[in-house]
């Protein structure tokens, strides 16, 4: 009987199975990739809003803190989006022809919310609240960039599920003090610019109901400087609390890690932390 394959195709078969597993492979890694990038994330990308308002002029510019448009970010899962009022608080007043606020004027006379473009938009099924991340010393600029820096507001991270446990696998990395939770231009402690933290007289039990990252006081400037100043100014004594100068980040956020009562990776344990 006539051999029905020739041999080469023991070698074409071979080379059709490594071919296949590096299609397989080179598919995998593109599709990785894919959602990864802006195209899925949107990372980056400044979606059309009904007016283009500048983070940079409002907030560098004029000076106005996070919470006089974010309203609820303290004390809600939503930073919350400021209502028409709130423009017109200001807009009633100044630039009350420009033609680039005829859609705030349009809303403020008709009673119809702008239909602002969400930028950091997380899926329906993860559940994030802003309130317990400011209470716990994450500032804003840890998750949103140098948002005074913006021209037009974008998303600079993923808020990918990798990049959340990135940082809740070591969140020493990202606390500040409480008193710098607003300030984007925060710098992490060095050896050119330490921080000096203490842990205010204020005991636990005396703490009820209030955020745990308000029992420690940080400065940069040297407490031993100011209170010696104080204390000539004065005439008299005053008492100096037990400041411990940082360095580091890595020093500082473990010290407010601690201090700050967040709970360890070990300690989320179930899945609804975050999912609902």
């Amino acid at each position: 009987m006539a051999q029905i394959f020739d041999r080469s195709s023991n070698a074409l078969a071979r080379a059709s199975l490594v071919l296949t597993g590096l299609i397989v492979i080179a598919l995998g890694v593109t599709l990785d990739q894919l959602q990864r990038s802006p195209w899925v994330t949107r990372q980056g990308q400044r979606p059309d809003q009904p007016v283009p308002f500048s983070h940079k002029h409002h907030v560098q510019g004029l000076g106005i803190q996070c919470q006089y448009c974010h309203v609820t970010v303290e004390k809600s899962s939503y930073a919350g989006i400021p209502p028409t009022k709130t423009c017109m608080n200001c807009h009633a007043q100044i630039w009350t022809n420009a033609q680039l606020l005829e859609p705030v004027r349009q809303s403020w006379m008709t009673g119809q919310s702008l239909p602002w473009t969400k930028v950091h938009d997380l899926p329906d099924y993860v559940y994030f609240s802003h309130e317990i991340h400011v209470s716990k010393g994450l500032g804003c600029a840890s998750c949103h960039g140098r948002v005074d820096q913006m021209p037009l507001m974008y998303a600079e991270n993923t808020l990918q599920m990798e990049w959340c446990l990135d940082c809740h696998r070591n969140p020493a990395k990202n606390l500040r003090p409480a008193s710098e939770i607003y300030n984007m231009a925060w710098e992490k402690p060095a050896e050119d610019r330490p921080v000096w933290c203490a842990v205010g007289g204020k005991g636990d039990e005396k703490m009820s109901g209030v955020p745990t990252a308000l029992g420690v006081s940080c400065t940069t400037k040297d407490p031993a400087v100011e209170i010696a100043s104080l204390n000539l100014a004065g005439g008299g004594m005053l008492p100096s609390a037990s400041y411990k100068k940082f360095t580091s980040q890595d020093e500082l956020g473990h010290f407010l890690l601690n201090h700050y009562k967040i709970r360890t990776p070990k300690d989320l344990t179930s899945c609804e932390v975050c999912h609902r």
